[in-house]
């Protein structure tokens, strides 16, 4: 299938006009954002932490420190809820009642499960790897022994999933279009500056294209 189907849980209410739960749109936000916002309630107090992520076809793979609560809670099944959210410019309105921004967003509801077999965890360091620079695994020194048995990988489902997406410019009441307010959008696209090496960069080590030529376009690349 083509799309999610909407859940109980994840069919939009609110403006369902936004709504998206075909996987194109919702894979494609996923693949372009950084980071994503953890969600879980342990003893009571919910937390939302943020982290790293990478995505393999329909699984979603979070990491880190083998020490973490955040880890050590979600690979006992506990409920989860992972959302990423990208930002595309602000919508500057003639009232301030209708200011709003150009977004794009999805939510992941589900349960996690501790990645254990030693190659699909490799392949989601990988992945995290390629997620923020694509190319880049094969430019560096793989994790170690000793550094996969510190690091934890957990490994959701994406099957109750929703996108929400705003784009356009304000709404305005209708009174106010006679207004002398300037209104519009200001889009806020992500813009890489220069790289700057490492201090300790050895002498004669070229910036690699992959990172001289880097953009945001949904792959990493």
């Amino acid at each position: 299938m083509s799309t999610f189907t909407p859940t109980e849980r994840t069919q939009v209410r609110r403006l369902p006009k936004r709504a998206a739960y075909d996987r194109e749109t919702i894979f494609k936000i996923l693949d372009e954002g950084f980071v994503c916002h953890v969600g879980f309630v342990v003893d009571g107090q919910p937390y939302v932490i943020p982290t790293n992520y990478g995505r393999a076809g329909e699984t979603l793979y979070l990491h880190g420190s083998a020490a973490s609560r955040m880890l050590r809670a979600l690979s006992e099944g506990i409920p989860v809820c992972v959302t990423v959210t990208l930002v595309d410019g602000l919508v500057l309105a003639r009232s301030a009642f209708h200011h709003s921004a150009n977004y794009r967003s999805v939510v992941v509801l589900g349960t996690a499960r501790l990645v254990t077999e030693p190659a699909e965890k490799m392949e989601a360091l990988r992945l995290f790897t390629e997620h923020i620079m694509r190319g880049r695994w094969e430019q560096i020194r793989w994790p170690n022994e000793q550094e996969l048995k510190g690091t934890t990988v957990l490994a959701l489902a994406l099957q109750e999933v929703s996108a929400k997406v705003r784009t356009g410019g304000p709404v305005d009441d209708e009174t106010d279009y006679e207004l002398p307010i300037w209104a519009g959008v200001l889009p806020l696209p992500v813009t890489p500056a220069t790289p700057v090496p490492d201090v300790r960069l050895k002498a004669g080590i070229a910036v690699p294209e992959n990172v001289a030529r880097y953009s945001r376009n949904g792959s990493g690349t």
